[in-house]
């Protein structure tokens, strides 16, 4: 913080692009860039917010640092409103996370105790930055940006249309940043040892190191904090132990729920955006869940679409009803009762909501479908024909018997 207080902001800015930091909360973009972009916008005032929603199924990394290390996320909160020159900022943090809140609520009454929130920080004439924890209501689309912001202004949390971006028309219609818990926690360490330290830690395309949530049908369970560059399966066996009880790694679910789920073969893809694209999956939240070979890929499925279902703020047409037409379709595959025209209505329905869905949730929600599909069509052609490999679904209707 003090570091930061004796650089030009640009400087500041400078050495937060030199990390090749790329937001850490599933958009991927790169946080020097917009950090600039923010500060050139003359209108004010300027807010800063944290989304620390966490909503993302199988997604904890962001736990971890408010309850283990929330002066880091304050002083990386700090240091932006130091460059921007914000008085407030709002750390949203999920409703589940209600002792967490208490421990980020305690860390911001002691941080201004301190003199590094309130009037006056560290003595600097002008320099005052307030933060209030703001809690979620349980609300998955929260976690969208726009929808976040609508929240915090006490409305309901639906998405915005966008552009504009939230960085030019934010919080109160006003110039905001708005980064995760997990990005702002890299800033204190960049401006401290250097946006070419961080960046080297990284590979060419990803800077520095990135927390991993290994979840599922795997030995060693938890929060990984890993360099940019390592394989999937250096995560997953290496770190993670193989998969439990000897099983055979039948899938891999990357970024969340709204992520790509891809086969075995595919984990030597090291962790790093640009490879990950290349081979055409995104990082996301940096959640990997495994699933081993006792899994069905339609039950399975099934479950996801219900979760989708369920949390569709039923704002657009193409997720509020998708989701919905797409949980009845698995479900008929499920009873054995479901047809070719079923399947091919089903792929038809996740491309046109991949599409035309009003907000990332939507344009997301079908990815797993189409993954598996790609992936694991034989299963579902054979749940068609009344068959059930793993014995999980019920295959209790007309193809089934």
């Amino acid at each position: 913080m003090k570091k930061a207080m004796s650089m030009e902001h640009l400087d500041a800015i400078e050495e937060i692009k030199k990390a090749n930091l790329f937001g850490r909360g599933g958009a991927a973009y790169p946080t020097g860039i917009k950090w600039e972009q923010a500060y050139a916008i003359q209108k004010g005032p300027k807010y800063m917010v944290c989304n620390a929603d966490e909503g993302e199924p199988g997604t904890f990394k962001d736990k971890h640092i408010l309850s283990e290390d929330p002066f880091e996320l304050i002083e990386g909160m700090t240091i932006g409103a130091y460059i921007m020159g914000a008085k407030e900022g709002y750390i949203y943090i999920r409703g589940e996370y209600a002792a967490i809140q208490k421990i980020v609520k305690s860390a911001i009454e002691n941080a201004k105790k301190a003199g590094y929130l309130g009037k006056n920080i560290l003595g600097r004439e002008g320099f005052d930055f307030e933060l209030k924890v703001v809690s979620g209501a349980g609300a998955y689309v929260c976690g969208e940006n726009t929808a976040l912001v609508e929240s915090i202004e006490g409305k309901t949390g639906r998405p915005r249309q966008k552009p504009p971006y939230i960085k030019n028309c934010g919080l109160y219609q006003m110039p905001t940043i708005l980064n995760n818990v997990e990005t702002y926690s890299c800033i204190p360490w960049i401006i401290k040892d250097g946006g070419e330290k961080f960046s080297s830690m990284g590979t060419e395309f990803s800077g520095g190191t990135k927390l991993m949530c290994l979840s599922g049908n795997v030995n060693n369970r938890g929060v990984y904090e890993i360099p940019f560059g390592i394989t999937l399966r250096e995560l997953i066996y290496n770190l993670g132990g193989g998969i439990k009880d000897g099983r055979k790694l039948k899938f891999v679910h990357l970024g969340g729920s709204s992520g790509s789920c891809f086969p075995e073969s595919m984990i030597d893809t090291k962790i790093c955006y640009y490879d990950l694209k290349k081979a055409g999956f995104s990082l996301g939240s940096g959640a990997v869940l495994v699933v081993d070979d006792t899994h069905c890929v339609v039950d399975y499925l099934k479950t996801v679409m219900e979760f989708f279902e369920e949390e569709s703020c039923g704002k657009c047409t193409p997720c509020r009803e998708g989701n919905h037409r797409l949980v009845e379709i698995l479900d008929k595959m499920t009873e054995g009762t479901a047809t070719m025209d079923d399947f091919n209505k089903m792929k038809s329905l996740a491309q046109t909501m991949k599409t035309t869905s009003f907000c990332g949730l939507g344009q997301s929600a079908p990815m797993p479908l189409i993954t598996l599909v790609k992936y694991f069509e034989e299963e579902f052609l054979e749940h068609i024909n009344g068959k059930c490999r793993t014995g999980v679904c019920s295959m209790s209707g007309k193809a089934g018997k």
